[in-house]
């Protein structure tokens, strides 16, 4: 969703509604997770998907059909086996959507929404998907202020305070409350969608090797920072436009720089005496992921020297060293793909096997809710 926003906001501000179909559940192996979205705009333009490509046409007309009529609809897709050429999942899921018409009249919130998400803030939108409120009202809700109504001033309290609890990190799914917003009753449904900051890729020595995660770190929509003592390496041109760079000591840089959850930190000097005092610093603050690239004869004497220093048995389980997954890597730019891949398989859940050799479901559940890695939404890696 948050990749649609620029064309959406062009769209909001022309005035004309469009049409928005956001998945607000999943069942089975549907390739899109909840806050997902596609829309149409006014002229038939289409932007995004909800199931990379299987219901994607019944989708187009039915946003253009809410887009016309103004009034927004739940509409479940699974998969038919009386009909070859039935709309449905092939992949034997289910997804279920809300697609609802988006204009200034209609939702009066969604270019304060579009403004707060450029701008990095976060903010929660809560729709209405089923029950006795008005199905489409939406409610968006930032950390000091709230915009437009659910239908009932006890609903959008209940619903502000759960939106809020689970701002910080990204949490996106379905609600249930009462009318009035009773807890402990499912009268009314109200799909939660939030749309965190970017969490942040920290990455330690400005080589090669730091150059190719960063650039697949920020395909993956992490905010990037590239930290180097040395002012010869930490320079901008050697580095994706869009990526921070920082001269500083790495530990101390750290020392100063606020990680939560989500944060995931790459160490890729593999020198001493930058290295341990910066997992000194890391391993002992939050974080999803930290890993150290160098050789296991690096690796072996790096934790000789952290258990020197005092990190405990825990702490030093933290850290994924020698970083990434068995690839065969030999390049930067596939050893970049080797640590994205250990950590999406951290986030997922995920073995790193091969799927031909793998059994059951391919998209399983969340696993990963309370990893930290999980940022999301619902989006690739971190993108609501």
């Amino acid at each position: 969703m948050r990749d649609l926003l620029p064309a959406l906001a062009g769209w909001y501000a022309a005035g004309a509604p469009f049409g928005l179909a956001t998945v607000v559940a999943v069942g089975g192996s549907a390739p899109r997770g909840p806050g997902a979205a596609m829309a149409v705009g006014p002229d038939g333009e289409v932007v995004g998907s909800v199931s990379g490509g299987c219901v994607e046409g019944a989708v187009f007309e039915l946003a253009r059909e809410v887009a016309a009529s103004g009034r927004a609809r739940l509409e479940t897709f699974g998969y038919s086996d009386e009909d070859a050429f039935a709309v449905g999942l092939t992949c034997g899921g289910e997804i279920t959507l809300l697609v609802r018409p988006v204009s200034p009249g209609l939702d009066p919130s969604f270019g304060q929404v579009a403004e707060a998400v450029a701008a990095g803030e976060p903010v929660t939108v809560a729709t209405v998907t089923d029950g006795p409120a008005p199905h489409g009202a939406t409610l968006a809700v930032w950390p000091e202020r709230t915009s437009g109504t659910l239908g009932a001033p006890g609903l959008d309290a209940a619903v502000t305070a759960d939106a809020r609890g689970g701002l910080a990190v990204g949490a996106t799914g379905v609600r249930h409350y009462g009318p009035r917003g009773q807890r402990r009753e499912d009268a009314v449904s109200v799909f939660l969608q939030a749309f965190a900051p970017p969490p942040r890729l920290l990455v330690f020595g400005a080589i090669d090797y730091a150059a190719a995660v960063a650039r697949i770190g920020d395909f993956l929509g992490y905010r990037v920072t590239v930290c180097d003592a040395r002012p010869a390496f930490a320079t901008a041109a050697r580095f994706p436009a869009g990526v921070e760079v920082v001269v500083d000591w790495p530990h101390r840089y750290l020392r100063g720089t606020d990680t939560d959850e989500r944060t995931v930190i790459c160490v890729v000097t593999h020198d001493p005496k930058f290295d341990v005092p910066l997992l000194q610093e890391a391993l002992r603050r939050p974080a999803a992921y930290i890993g150290a690239m160098g050789s296991r004869r690096t690796h072996d004497d790096r934790r000789a020297r952290l258990v020197e220093a005092g990190l405990t048995d825990a702490e030093l389980s933290r850290l994924r060293s020698p970083v990434g997954l068995d690839l065969g890597a030999r390049t930067p730019e596939e050893v970049a793909v080797s640590v994205a891949a250990e950590i999406i398989a951290l986030r997922w859940g995920g073995t790193g096997a091969p799927l031909t050799a793998a059994t059951g479901a391919i998209h399983r559940p969340d696993a990963a809710a309370g990893s930290g890695l999980s940022g999301s939404a619902g989006g690739a890696g971190v993108r609501p």
